[in-house]
């Protein structure tokens, strides 16, 4: 039976993020993942907003062109708000690239990633997998994605509020479009949040998302429909890929942590609960991630685990929170009208501007030391 420091399951950014910190701190790090190619079964969007761009060395190489401005639309998509920034406040990843270069990084720190290894479950320290031998770990990291195997085995907090969303991702022809950002508020197709289209030039991205109880056509059958006459979406000048999945938009679960191991990413709650963005709290939750597990299988003192405090991070964005509720009340076209109707006016554009472009759509989660 291999034996390992730590056992990260998942391999998307929060996980090989993690790993690729802890293996820098000489830990001996596994991480598995089930998929047997990280380019396949990719179910986020991969907007970058500002604050990430700035705040981590991203491969500039595999980031789409930046986005400036963003289109607000009513259900009857007529006069939708303009909002334009002085500064790129999005890029769109090649996230497949994204996560091979995180591969990488993570190997070249000495993690070893292992795919194709399909998580069934640990108790006691040894991980069992399908069609492959256990593994011992002193630690595991949950970064098992939102609907966590890890949370439940290890009796941690588990997601329960999600929306959930479907998007087309094709290439568009060069020249042919101004690279912006189209967010249509109608429930109709997505009750609860948006449809969207977001093209840097380069490819579009069209999606819908929502509340699973109220999608009964199903969510494939809306996202088609709004596709159809989605607004700023271009024609495909390539192949259509289709992504989806579960958001978890509950808010950071509080308890993370326990003495054999901790969440991270999706698993964690660790999204936006009102934009729904997760890339950049992945990132950011990493980096605490793998500083309190370092020190806590340095010292085995529990203390290091208080860090981890998802109590403590819920507390800095009751706002939003508050929100995504009222976001989530929007139950009707002539509601949304009126919704984007209240953004018409000076007090509205300044919210909305402040929730697209401002830096608080996640708290900041340095690392700290311990008390004492």
């Amino acid at each position: 039976m291999q034996t390992v420091d730590a056992l990260v399951v998942g391999a998307g950014l929060a996980g090989l993020g993690t790993a690729r910190l802890l293996a820098r701190q000489g830990l001996d790090v596994l991480v598995a993942e089930r998929r047997r190619t990280l380019t396949t079964g990719i179910r986020t969007t991969g907007i970058f907003v500002r604050r990430t761009l700035d705040d981590f060395d991203l491969p500039d190489h595999l980031l789409g062109p930046g986005v400036r401005d963003v289109l607000l639309y009513p259900p009857s998509r007529r006069a939708p708000i303009r909002l334009t920034s002085d500064r790129d406040e999005y890029r769109v990843a090649d996230m497949a690239g994204v996560y091979e270069h995180a591969r990488r990084e993570a190997e070249s720190a000495g993690a070893q990633v292992r795919l194709g290894a399909r998580f069934r479950g640990v108790r006691a320290g040894v991980a069992r997998f399908e069609g492959a031998e256990p593994v011992a770990a002193r630690f595991v990291v949950g970064a098992d994605g939102a609907r966590s195997q890890v949370a439940r085995d290890l009796g941690l907090d588990v997601n329960r509020r999600f929306l959930v969303g479907a998007e087309l991702v094709h290439p568009v022809a060069s020249g042919t479009t101004v690279p912006a950002f189209h967010c249509v508020l109608d429930p109709r197709i997505a009750p609860g949040y948006l449809g969207w289209v977001i093209d840097d030039g380069r490819h579009a991205h069209v999606g819908v998302a929502g509340r699973p109880d109220a999608m009964r056509a199903g969510v494939r059958h809306l996202l088609d429909a709004f596709a159809a006459g989605a607004p700023g979406r271009a024609d495909p000048a390539g192949p259509v890929e289709r992504r989806g999945g579960p958001i978890p938009v509950g808010g950071v679960l509080r308890r993370l942590a326990c003495p054999a191991g901790l969440l991270v990413g999706d698993a964690a709650g660790a999204v936006s609960p009102l934009t729904a963005g997760g890339l950049d709290p992945c990132l950011r939750m990493a980096a605490l991630a793998a500083s309190v597990t370092a020190a806590y299988l340095r010292t085995g003192d529990r203390r290091e685990l208080e860090r981890y405090d998802g109590a403590a991070l819920r507390a800095r964005y009751r706002t939003r929170l508050m929100l995504r509720r009222a976001f989530a009340g929007i139950r009707s076209p002539a509601a949304a009208e009126a919704a984007v109707t209240a953004l018409r006016g000076r007090a509205g554009r300044a919210l909305a501007a402040r929730i697209l472009f401002g830096d608080g759509s996640f708290p900041n989660v340095e690392p700290a030391p311990a008390t004492g």
